[in-house]
């Protein structure tokens, strides 16, 4: 008996169908991916972890399902690409959604879990339910917009007629968003970053949205780099030089003209001048964050600070080529550069942009459970990467912590933008001045922390039924919070961890579970990667937050937090928490990523409410404010954010 493939070989569209009908791009606009072979795949297609679902309810239509394991698709690497067939357009959404889950996977080496769902129980609490299945609806709106929603546990994509006419649009013909690249890759980023941080999607600075929006289009762009013929072909047309204009390095190009943008969607190294037409590179600007607040153009900067430190790092690998082509000259010739040159050229650009895409999935393990910001993602960077490469020969932290500074991008908090200073702390460094306050030596805390980080991973690899291994990472959340709560030793690593435990330390607005300060332990996930020296590394990654409750008007938050009566209705919850990397085996605790203040910090408190009350110069939630009343009225901005966040950017 044979055994089954291990991936299947589907066709997609590199970038959108715009490129198809033109003859420059034509050529390399039709590819083939390979996505891993799934041996219960059904219908939709439907596996195990997405569901293409292809009901358009503007048409009061129902698609019949592409079924890929059809003989003939088989033989054919699935359906030829086309704009008419809603058959395609499934394929072409499950290829796309699958390639991007591999990305995550690899780099953080466990398999990809959806958020959960949340209901509500008759007591007043909630209860988690497993998601197996992120769905996809290609053609779920007639809208402009296509977003993830973390109310449905779905990706909704539309599409809608073109209303004017230029060289690349013709009046009455339709965009299909499910049919862009970038636009599939983008949405499902969002569903996978939701799956690993929830709170994400909870504004408490500038950056929160920002950051969602930048982190997919990070994803999207890195993924152009996996693809050999578009790599080849932009290296030979821009001669090597990958910081000038390429299509590498714009997205959605068929949207972006189609909704009158004149050019891509958006663009990591430039723009499209209004006045001459000319494309115009974008500049590193120290400033370029200061009064920019809406979410994509916020996130604009840190994806152009990511891909101009992947440029760097390209450069440097590529100058001996130039060299060589050029015997040393740094000139090339005019023409075309040699097939070879190119070649190499494209093999060593594929290589940097998956380090880099490597590098920032890993980060998000790094990142605090809440309150996102640009520099605090830049230090979850440079930290992954210290325990991926601690030698870090090419410096390629060095490059990343170059560019952010030159936009701008630095951490709250820090003594100096070194090496030494960005890290986060080891628990060692830690647990010394716990033991100066009277705490049990290293050695005594790790014992019942070494027992629970082992249950929870003793039965996880990426081959176990993901159903399983959600129950057995739930059973280890439980496990922790008790442990945390019930334990002399546990209480002692909660100290540790930044959290407040003692009902004495603790303001009355801080919820409570059984009279004492509450902790959710959000996540208890592991984690197993290979370094880059070869090495193999398990480790158990544990976010643990705590709610306070706030208002708007500072006078109530003083007589709340004064106590004496129950705490009134509040207008927004504050949180606070961190993020451990524990190792199983020996219960170190390698890294504790703590958010800037505690539940009880009242700075910290104060700095989340003037950004909801728009006192940092626009309004904190740029989901809530600014909408027509129609959009209001459709669609609640707390329920899908993203659904709001795009419709506004294109109006």
């Amino acid at each position: 008996m044979l055994p089954p493939p291990a991936s299947r070989r589907l066709r997609i569209l590199a970038f959108d169908p715009s490129l198809a009908t033109r003859l420059e791009t034509a050529t390399i606009n039709e590819i083939v991916v390979e996505v891993p072979w799934e041996e219960k795949l059904g219908p939709g297609p439907m596996g195990e972890y997405v569901e293409v679902v292809d009901c358009d309810p503007a048409s009061g239509v129902a698609y019949r399902p592409v079924d890929l394991n059809h003989p003939h698709l088989l033989a054919r690497d699935g359906h030829a690409p086309s704009e008419s067939n809603p058959q395609f357009h499934q394929q072409m959404a499950y290829a796309v959604a699958m390639t991007t889950i591999r990305h995550f996977e690899r780099a953080l080496g466990r398999a990809a879990l959806w958020a959960d769902r949340r209901t509500r129980t008759p007591g007043g609490g909630y209860a988690r339910q497993f998601v197996r299945r992120l769905r996809i609806y290609p053609h779920a709106l007639r809208d402009r917009n296509a977003y993830y929603s973390p109310e449905k546990k779905a990706v909704l994509f539309g599409y809608f007629p073109v209303t004017w006419r230029d060289a690349y649009n013709t009046p009455g013909t339709l965009v299909f968003t499910c049919l862009s690249h970038d636009i599939i890759a983008h949405e499902v980023t969002h569903a996978l970053l939701d799956g690993v941080h929830p709170r994400f999607n909870e504004p408490t600075n500038p950056d929160v949205r920002a950051f969602h929006e930048a982190f997919a289009d990070l994803v999207a762009l890195f993924q152009h780099f996996s693809y050999p013929a578009v790599l080849e072909s932009q290296v030979r047309r821009t001669r090597g030089s990958l910081d000038t204009e390429s299509l590498l390095a714009q997205l959605a190009h068929q949207f972006g003209r189609a909704t009158r943008r004149g050019s891509a969607l958006r663009d990591a190294l430039g723009h499209v001048d209004e006045a001459t037409g000319e494309w115009r590179p974008r500049l590193p600007d120290p400033g370029a964050l200061d009064g920019t607040l809406e979410p994509h153009a916020r996130g604009s900067v840190l994806v152009a600070a990511v891909f101009r430190a992947f440029v760097l790092i390209y450069r440097a690998r590529a100058a001996d080529l130039f060299r060589i082509a050029t015997q040393g000259t740094g000139t090339l010739p005019e023409g075309e550069i040699h097939p070879d040159l190119a070649t190499r050229l494209a093999a060593e650009a594929a290589w940097c942009a998956d380090r880099v895409l490597q590098m920032c999935i890993r980060a998000i393990d790094y990142c605090p459970p809440v309150d996102i910001t640009f520099g605090g993602f830049l230090r979850a960077v440079v930290t992954a990467d210290a325990d991926y490469a601690p030698d870090d020969p090419a410096g390629f932290r060095i490059v990343f912590i170059q560019s952010f500074r030159e936009w701008g991008i630095y951490p709250r908090g820090v003594t100096s933008m070194g090496l030494d200073a960005l890290v986060w702390p080891r628990g060692a460094e830690l647990l010394e001045d716990l033991a100066a306050a009277g705490a049990p030596p290293e050695a005594d805390l790790r014992a019942g922390l070494r027992q629970l980080a082992g249950r929870t991973v003793q039965r996880w690899n990426l081959e176990n039924d993901r159903y399983g291994v959600w129950k057995d990472l739930n059973r280890g959340r439980a496990a922790l919070r008790a442990w945390l709560r019930a334990s002399e030793r546990g209480r002692h690593y909660a100290r540790l961890f930044g959290l407040v435990m003692d009902v004495g330390d603790a303001p009355p607005t801080v919820f409570r579970a059984r009279g004492e300060p509450a902790v959710e332990v959000h996540a208890a996930r592991p984690a197993l990667r290979r370094t880059l020296g070869g090495g193999v590394r398990t480790d158990l990654v544990i976010e643990v937050t705590q709610r306070r409750r706030g208002y708007f008007d500072p006078g109530l938050q003083r007589r709340a937090d004064a106590g004496g009566a129950p705490p009134p209705p509040h207008d927004f919850v504050y949180r606070a928490g961190c993020t451990v990397l524990v190792d199983p085996v020996t219960a170190e605790v390698r890294r504790v990523i703590r958010t800037p203040g505690t539940i009880a910090d009242d700075g910290e408190l104060e700095r989340v409410r003037r950004f909801l009350a728009g006192d940092l110069g626009g309004c904190g939630n740029a989901f809530d404010a600014g909408l027509p009343a129609s959009l209001s009225a459709a669609v609640q901005p707390r329920d899908e954010p993203f659904a709001l966040l795009h419709r506004m950017e294109d109006g």
